[in-house]
């Protein structure tokens, strides 16, 4: 499934964005979906996770509280809510798709081409 990530952009610390992840084609509503971002000189890290029932999700301990993910089957969309935007969440946000729940981008078989965040203080 390929997959288009939509929403980034430039916005001041303390404020907030909405990303959104889109398949192409066919649907995500049976995959487990996660966020993941990549910041210069890092690796790709997850930022939250949901299970394809929407029973599970799992937050990185940075934006705990103040990142919500969510999936709306009916629209074949996931977004990631990010609220208090600190400029340590500037980075290249990126959606996956994996058959299983898990927290390790290696396990993710679909990709969208990233969008970027920046936050500046």
């Amino acid at each position: 499934v390929q997959l288009v990530e939509s929403g980034g952009g430039l916005a001041q610390a303390g404020g907030s964005l909405r990303l959104s992840c889109a398949p192409s084609e066919r649907t995500v509503r049976t995959y487990n979906m996660g966020w993941f971002r990549s910041a210069p000189g890092k690796d790709r890290e997850l930022v939250a996770a949901i299970a394809w029932t929407g029973s599970n999700i799992v937050y990185a301990d940075s934006v705990k509280g103040r990142f919500t993910i969510s999936r709306d089957d009916a629209d074949n969309i996931v977004y990631l809510q990010m609220n208090s935007l600190k400029t340590e969440d500037t980075a290249v946000y990126y959606c996956g798709a994996s058959t299983v729940f898990t927290v390790q981008p290696a396990e993710y078989v679909s990709w969208g081409q990233g969008t970027q965040v920046t936050v500046s203080s």
